[in-house]
């Protein structure tokens, strides 16, 4: 009886008789089409020349630190390192839920919003798939949309604010996903309660509005809304917020607020134990410290405000922000370049947003200590920009 054998071959054959080209044989493993086509995340610059010394000015991070208590409470459990997290963040979700007036049980914590937008991004969209978002929106909706399989779409802004027409034009009928950052980085603008209700209403009950309201603690605007409402009032609406802007950057916390489905959702695919001890205490105590956030807030907008009237001449225009930072534009990118190296020269770094967001005319400046905002602005006056 003769003998069958099967002839090993490089690749494998689809069904149309081409080359299946994850299965072809390489020397090392391969990622998933089109991870290695994403754009990496990009952080702002932190260090000056050597023997200047450095003031960041380009992650918007808190302008007066941490709160003292969250400082504490990080420094308790020094001595119980060896001890597991909590794996629910159940003492930080109580926290959250009694001062901003939640429902703990609808709320994830996670190792810091991006964490949880990566999260969201692996429930909801797959290959085939997309997801949209505003021209100049945080640079980490593409890169957890494409890591999920999905294609990301960019909608126009009109002056550097998203525009609810073109988010709602912007829509397929492959869309899963709506992205709006609330107020957006690195503009600094955002869109009333009113308007992001408008943007709910003209979207399909299967796609997932993701209001990321990341600088919440620094807006001032009577009209704006975290997004908690709409997502009390909706089945497909979530609000992801985080501990970044308010001094915990370090301990990387971040919590999400959504209906019953999504937290179920996320929380099958979570990490067990995503969210550190020391970070959870740390979160908790700053979440009780409303003292602390008030201070923070009051502080941002003196000098947010300051900044914007010093610099708001001299061909420059500061967009109106309602976050931790302004955005400045100049008359070109070259005088964008030219100021960014005469404040980096003088060990003030702020953020270069041409290559990440395609402003290239355009520096944030993330608003810090008191000495360094009027050096920015001293240094800026003192160059002559030419329209």
């Amino acid at each position: 009886m003769p003998l069958s054998f099967a002839i090993a071959t490089p690749f494998d054959y689809g069904p149309r008789g081409f080359p299946d080209p994850r299965s072809v044989m390489t020397n090392r493993p391969t990622p998933q089409p089109g991870i290695l086509k994403i754009a990496p995340y990009v952080p702002g610059r932190s260090k000056a020349a050597p023997g200047v010394t450095a003031i960041k000015l380009s992650s918007n991070e808190s302008p007066l630190g941490a709160s003292p208590r969250a400082i504490a409470a990080y420094k308790s459990v020094a001595e119980h390192l060896e001890i597991y997290p909590e794996g629910t963040s159940a003492v930080l979700r109580t926290a959250l839920a009694e001062v901003h007036g939640l429902d703990a049980e609808r709320i994830v914590c996670g190792n810091g919003s991006d964490d949880l937008l990566h999260l969201l991004a692996q429930c909801y969209i797959g290959d085939g798939d997309d997801a949209v978002m505003s021209q100049y929106g945080f640079s980490v909706y593409p890169i957890v949309t494409e890591g999920a399989g999905g294609s990301i779409i960019m909608a126009p802004e009109a002056d550097y604010t998203a525009s609810v027409e073109a988010l709602l034009a912007a829509v397929t009928e492959r869309t899963r996903m709506v992205f709006l950052a609330n107020p957006n980085n690195p503009t600094g603008t955002y869109l009333s309660e009113a308007e992001v209700a408008r943007l709910h209403a003209g979207l399909r009950p299967d796609v997932l509005l993701v209001i990321d309201s990341a600088y919440a603690e620094y807006v001032t605007a009577a009209d704006y809304s975290v997004g908690a409402d709409l997502v009390e009032q909706a089945e497909n609406v979530v609000m992801v917020r985080t501990f970044s802007k308010m001094g915990l950057a370090a301990a990387r916390i971040g919590w999400m607020y959504g209906p019953a489905h999504v937290v179920d959702a996320v929380n099958r695919i979570r990490g067990p134990f995503n969210v550190n001890l020391p970070g959870q205490l740390a979160a908790t105590e700053a979440t009780r410290d409303v003292d602390f956030t008030r201070r923070l807030r009051d502080y941002n907008a003196q000098w947010r405000d300051w900044i914007t009237a010093e610099l708001s001449s001299n061909h420059l225009r500061v967009v109106q922000s309602e976050a931790n930072f302004v955005m400045v534009l100049f008359p070109d990118a070259a005088q964008a370049a030219a100021a960014f190296e005469a404040l980096l020269a003088r060990g003030l770094i702020v953020r270069e947003i041409g290559a990440s967001y395609g402003i290239a005319n355009g520096l944030r400046i993330s608003i810090g200590p008191e000495a360094a905002m009027r050096g920015v602005v001293e240094i800026l006056k003192s160059m002559v920009f030419v329209q």
